[in-house]
């Protein structure tokens, strides 16, 4: 997965600051944001998205994150996690990902 820039920066290709991480995911901010408050939770391992997720672990650990993030952060536990799920949706990276929103008033869907 060469191509894959989340794989790359998972790898340490790229020097990006890691705000969180777990065994099997880490959170870094995102270059784009939408939100005061926009971050990755990105799965070390290769996933093209839901659809392709042979186990439940990594789900579990997006949430566990996005939990010790919200406890973390001064924004009183209000958030939104958005996963995109193909490109007519919005997905452009094609390695599972969460976006953590918070920080101020988000758009509900």
């Amino acid at each position: 997965m060469n191509a894959c820039i989340f794989c790359r920066i998972v790898s340490g290709e790229f020097s990006t600051e890691i705000v969180a991480e777990s065994d099997q995911c880490i959170v870094i901010k995102d270059i784009a944001p939408k939100a005061p408050i926009h971050l990755l939770i990105i799965p070390k391992k290769h996933v093209a998205d839901i659809v392709a997720l042979d186990t439940l672990d990594i789900g579990s650990d997006i949430f566990a994150l996005a939990q010790n993030i919200a406890r973390t952060h001064e924004n009183g536990g209000e958030f939104k996690l958005v996963i995109n799920n193909g490109y007519a949706v919005g997905q452009r990276v094609f390695h599972l990902h969460a976006h953590y929103l918070a920080g101020g008033h988000i758009e509900s869907v």
